[in-house]
């Protein structure tokens, strides 16, 4: 007879395999926001305006790739291996080497035959990013349905991101650049393409040793009901309710939001410490500074979320980040501005406001995602987040074309070893006073908008046990 997996009471190498899922991932994924605009602009001498063109073509793509992949995962039937983890290692070694081609600098080519070879790479990586991506973020949900257990599912995808992130964001800005002697004798540091590609091809190798981890150490206990195996999946049903999915449409334009903050931080970021700062290897205490106060929250977060709720801390230290980032931008009229370590202590405090949605960011999508259910009747967990999915690769679109359009209009000039005091003052500005803003509108949106509060998740999941129950007496 086959044994009863449970759906409470998991274990450590759960968490720990969990969180190797988005490690493995973000290994690659973090080399877009934090290389791949440099590497476009300063190595194969793309314009800042092909870039955001190229990113907004991209984009278009996921609007009809990202659906299509959670749709079919939905209308297939559980494998032996569960319904999302064959797809989590089957698409994970040609992603990791679509991930190198990507960065691959092929010598002789003409401006133009470079713009397309970016458009091939960059697309192709993005498919094979989603085929491993929607199936992991649908896994959570059936690895368990507590919402405890749920929520340190959440906090360990994050440190499993923030791990995978460290290498782009830390270690290859101290290994990647060269310095080269100017024509007035003065030096500057470059971006060194063979560095970059021998660097990313030992990540590469590292993230499927990681998927391969990832899918010995997960289990998926949360099964469909006997009526809904049976049952035709509809992808137009599943949608309409999506649509009515008023927590899911909010947690989705939050969600964009974040990952638009976080990736256009990234990528000027990088180009504020090149050449504001005029010192790049300062860029990897940036990534110390963000995520040092998520293992320093990390430890408190299971009461902080028994005690006020996943929403309610989320929105108050939203608020805060929103504050510290006023602050670096007002930091530019002041004798401050030229001392990066003023900078930096603002980011700690800014990440420590952040922590809060960073760490159950994915416990709001399981919730969104049970709250789907409610009204459906149905789990179609790959689906929902293939939306959910999307949403946030719109803030990527944003992030990316975003900072190339930004970089154009202050007349940043990749060729320039050094910019003019006037490109500057504007990149200080643009780093700060947009960041700014677009963590005052996720702030207002998680406080106001998002209702899914401490004490309507309660009443969520009784119903929801109500509606199992009966599915399974076939009432």
């Amino acid at each position: 007879m086959e044994e009863k997996l449970q759906t409470h009471g998991i274990k450590f190498k759960d968490k720990f395999g969990y969180a190797l899922g988005d490690m493995g991932g973000v290994l690659t994924f973090s080399l877009i926001s934090s290389f791949l605009n440099m590497f476009y602009t300063d190595v194969l001498g793309i314009s800042a305006a092909n870039i955001t063109i190229l990113m907004i073509v991209a984009r278009v793509w996921d609007a009809i790739n990202d659906p299509l992949w959670g749709s079919f995962i939905d209308s297939r039937k559980p494998t032996k291996f569960g319904r999302f983890r064959p797809y989590i290692l089957w698409a994970s070694l040609p992603m990791a080497v679509a991930a190198f081609i990507m960065f691959f600098k092929i010598p002789g080519l003409s401006d133009n035959q470079y713009l397309i070879f970016a458009y091939i790479t960059y697309i192709i990586y993005g498919m094979l990013y989603t085929g491993v991506n929607i199936p992991y973020g649908s896994l959570a949900s059936v690895i368990t349905d507590d919402e405890i257990e749920r929520s340190s599912l959440s906090m360990w995808r994050s440190v499993g991101a923030g791990i995978g992130g460290l290498p782009a964001q830390i270690l290859l800005p101290l290994v990647v650049y060269s310095t080269v002697i100017n024509a007035d004798g003065s030096t500057a540091k470059v971006l060194d393409s063979a560095k970059l590609s021998t660097a990313i091809g030992c990540l590469c190798l590292l993230s499927i040793v990681i998927f391969v981890m990832h899918f010995k150490f997960t289990k998926e206990r949360v099964q469909l009901s006997p009526k809904q195996q049976q049952s035709d999946y509809n992808v137009f049903k599943t949608v309409k309710v999506l649509v009515r999915n008023k927590p899911f449409v909010i947690l989705c334009i939050i969600s964009m939001l974040l990952i638009c903050f976080q990736m256009y931080t990234q990528t000027v970021y990088n180009y504020l410490f090149k050449n504001y700062y005029e010192n790049p290897g300062l860029y990897s205490i940036v990534t110390i500074c963000t995520y040092l106060p998520m293992a320093l929250f990390l430890p408190f977060m299971g009461k902080l979320i028994r005690r006020f709720g996943k929403k309610e801390i989320c929105a108050v230290g939203l608020g805060f980040s929103a504050l510290i980032n006023v602050m670096m931008y007002l930091v530019g009229f002041t004798s401050l501005v030229s001392n990066p370590y003023v900078f930096l202590v603002l980011v700690f405090f800014s990440g420590a406001g952040q922590t809060f949605l960073v760490l159950e960011v994915w416990a709001l999508v399981m919730d969104v995602i049970d709250y789907q259910e409610y009204l459906s009747g149905r789990r179609e967990e790959g689906t929902a987040y293939s939306f959910y999915s999307f949403a946030r690769k719109l803030g990527q679109t944003v992030a990316g074309a975003g900072a190339s359009a930004v970089l154009g209009i202050i007349g940043y000039d990749g060729k320039l070893a050094t910019q003019s005091a006037d490109v500057l003052s504007r990149l200080y500005n643009a780093a700060t006073i947009v960041p700014a803003i677009v963590l005052v509108i996720i702030f207002l949106l998680t406080a106001f908008c998002y209702k899914l509060s401490k004490k309507e998740l309660v009443k969520l999941h009784e119903k929801i046990a109500v509606m199992r129950e009966n599915q399974e007496n076939g009432i």
